[in-house]
């Protein structure tokens, strides 16, 4: 102490500075990142606070119904029980808890403790396989406030016993979710198809749109798939506030509504489309038997209105059980489905690409009358086979290649309607390709190309399934990109009969008949008849749509030398034309003479008995395929064959228009003829039931 008494300050001045400095320094790192928070980065913090206050709830919608033409429930969504538990209402005391899950076990069949949720194992509702309280502390880990399902899809009976215990099992739910359910099973799978996961690819473009990869399902196959933006509706949207431990508060703003689905109405017949596959199978498990052996191992059946395009019924067979798909699909189900060389996952009708045979003449038919190859009653040699020079160009010297006639004794003379009743090969031969000097210049493959397409062969039908194919109707530079050979003249042979690249769904088969039924106009085939809202009001009502009608649309593209060698395109001209009217009349004719004293006229067949007037055609397609190989039938000259017949009636007003198509069956008019037959016959005595009972 001094002698005035003061303490003296010994502490150096810039030492006060610089803890001055520091301490300011301090204060204004604060003030900036104060002014930072407040002022600069105000708006996405408060959006972050927002955004773990707020929160957004995806409320599910309902799936549209899907109907037959008479109203006959074909897909729908029926109520599901899932147990479930909500973590934040069990009780505090965990011997308290224990003995809720010790008593919900002993009902669901759920074990208390089994295995344990990691990365490795994780929690999957439904199907994840672990103890209620493994899935009980997994709910109060991840969100309390949150249902976590124990088991899903439980009995009714179950589900009411577990909602009556719910006062002594506090934090045990009964949550009710629709699932899909398809009442006629695998009568129509084919058809309607089945639901499954949002993928990974359109994960957020569903999750855009309000839809939760974990809740919602899509449509994986048929109709269910073809129309997911119509069926699937539009969810729901509820913004609530939360607290911290993810708690409802209130609403932050009035709850949108889901909007469901609309509804089909498809023209399938569910009476006929029964029959139909009855009939089918009923001849294909026959046969087999009377080979002792799993001969048959495919078919398709097909019924169609020629006049509208409607399809009354289709049956795929082998199929599969959607049913078995309704809330997961099972592995194991799933892989014997892909792991089946038959494909019972395909739709055949509409996807299965096949060598058309005797069937596709019609094609052939038509061009040859109309690009005047042949005139209606002009007589050709039909011998059991001819002998052609096969060149693969103009100077080759080429080699003797023989084409046989399915009636290896020949026919004789045969004029045009002849022809197409007793499907001689060797006619066709000589139409398609042409033969010396008794048919000079055959129709050539360009012009056949151009007749086929205009018939349906050769692009996508355009009917509403996801599996058709368009299927190939080749020419010259088709074989110069895929096979890297020059066209021959035996290509075009072959070709005219249905075979070598000729390659069609049975769908474009029926296509084609039903046009010339339906006096060359070709129809898109439909499965739709009607979308109608979730009050059965219709939205859109059924309008028939004609793609064209080959008698008054050019629709023929006109080449210049269509016979000489070289690519179709180079020989355009540009210029289109018609189907003479006649043309058609006169292939009428000939699938009408068809059954009445040709291929189909055989007893074995059956129509003799039908009181209806019917028209049609019969084929059997040559196939060498991996199949076949593997047990060593493709034996030249002597093939396997697939069996064909396309008919339609009543032959003067034609209603309905038969396909029918069975793998490895062989004869055509013998195997697929009984087939339509019965077919024909169910139709109209369904249609005469219908009539006696006065329904529209």
């Amino acid at each position: 102490m001094n002698e005035s008494g003061l303490l003296k300050n010994k502490v150096e001045v810039w030492r006060i500075n610089a803890f001055f400095i520091v301490l300011a320094l301090i204060f204004g790192v604060y003030i900036v990142r104060l002014i930072s928070l407040q002022i600069f980065n105000y708006e996405a913090y408060l959006a972050a606070a927002e955004e773990n206050r707020i929160s957004e709830i995806s409320l599910p919608t309902l799936r549209g119904v899907i109907y037959d033409r008479n109203g006959i429930l074909l897909a729908h969504n029926v109520a599901s029980y899932d147990i479930s538990i909500l973590p934040a209402n069990l009780p505090d005391d965990p011997g308290e808890v224990q003995r809720i899950f010790r008593e919900l076990s002993q009902v669901i069949g759920v074990p208390v403790s089994q295995g344990e949720i990691s990365p490795a194992t994780p929690y999957v509702p439904c199907t994840s396989e672990h103890g209620i309280s493994q899935i009980a502390d997994y709910g109060i880990t991840s969100a309390p406030y949150r249902t976590v399902k124990v088991k899903c899809n439980v009995d009714r009976t179950v589900a009411m016993l577990v909602k009556e215990k719910a006062v002594d099992w506090p934090g045990v739910v009964v949550e009710i979710e629709p699932v899909r359910e398809y009442p006629t099973g695998s009568l129509t799978a084919s058809i309607i198809g089945f639901l499954g996961p949002i993928s990974e690819v359109e994960e957020e473009a569903y999750r855009q749109r309000g839809f939760l990869p974990t809740r919602d399902k899509v449509g994986y196959a048929g109709v269910e798939r073809y129309f997911e933006n119509i069926l699937r509706g539009k969810p729901g949207k509820r913004v609530v506030e939360v607290d911290v431990g993810g708690q409802i508060v209130r609403d932050v703003h009035p709850p949108i509504d889901p909007i469901p689905g609309q509804n089909l109405v498809l023209t399938i017949d569910t009476r006929l489309q029964q029959a139909v596959e009855s009939i089918l199978l009923g001849e294909i498990n026959g046969w087999n038997a009377y080979f002792g052996r799993l001969r048959i191992t495919s078919g398709v059946a097909i019924v169609m209105n020629p006049k509208t395009g409607e399809i009354l019924a289709m049956v795929s067979y082998p199929t599969y059980e959607n049913n078995r798909m309704a809330r997961i699909i099972p592995a194991y189900y799933y892989q014997q489905l892909l792991a089946d060389v038959r494909d019972p996952l395909l739709n055949h009708a509409v996807g299965a690409e096949l060598p058309a045979g005797s069937v596709f003449k019609i094609s052939t038919a038509v061009g040859a009358l109309n690009e005047g190859v042949v005139t209606p009653d002009q007589m050709i040699e039909t011998p059991g086979k001819i002998i052609i020079t096969e060149k693969f160009t103009p100077n080759d010297p080429g080699y003797q290649r023989e084409f046989v006639d399915w009636n290896r004794a020949g026919f004789g003379q045969l004029n045009f309607i002849g022809g197409i009743a007793n499907s001689s090969n060797v006619y066709f031969y000589k139409l398609g390709g042409g033969y010396k000097d008794e048919v000079p210049e055959g129709l050539g493959i360009c012009r056949l190309g151009t007749y086929a397409r205009a018939l349906g062969y050769g692009a996508l039908p355009g009917i509403e399934l996801p599996d058709q194919s368009a299927g190939i109707i080749p020419d010259p530079t088709w074989k110069r990109i895929n096979l890297g050979e020059n066209w021959a003249i035996g290509d075009t042979y072959i070709a005219s009969v249905g075979q070598g690249f000729v390659i069609a769904t049975p769908l474009q088969v029926l296509m084609s008949a039903a046009t010339i039924a339906n006096d060359g106009k070709l129809m898109r085939p439909t499965i739709l008849y009607q979308i109608t809202d979730a009050e059965g009001n219709v939205v859109r009502p059924f309008t028939p749509e004609m793609k064209w009608d080959i008698t008054k649309d050019p629709v023929i593209d006109v080449f210049n030398e269509p016979t000489a060698p070289g690519g179709c395109e180079a020989k355009l001209t540009g210029e289109k034309k018609t189907v003479e009217p006649w043309v058609i009349e006169m292939v009428q004719q000939g699938m009408r003479r068809a059954v009445t004293h040709g291929t189909l006229s055989i007893d074995a067949v059956g129509f003799q008995n039908v009181n209806i007037p019917v028209a049609g055609k019969t084929g059997t397609a040559e196939y060498c395929d991996e199949f076949a190989a593997e047990r060593n039938l493709c034996k030249p000259g002597d093939w396997p064959t697939h069996a064909w017949t396309v008919a339609y009636a009543p032959y003067d007003d034609p209603e309905i228009a038969v396909v029918a198509f069975v793998y490895n069956g062989g004869e055509g008019a013998s195997v697929a003829g009984p087939i339509v037959r019965r077919i024909i016959e169910a139709y109209f005595e369904l249609k005469s039931i219908d009539v006696a009972l006065n329904v529209p």
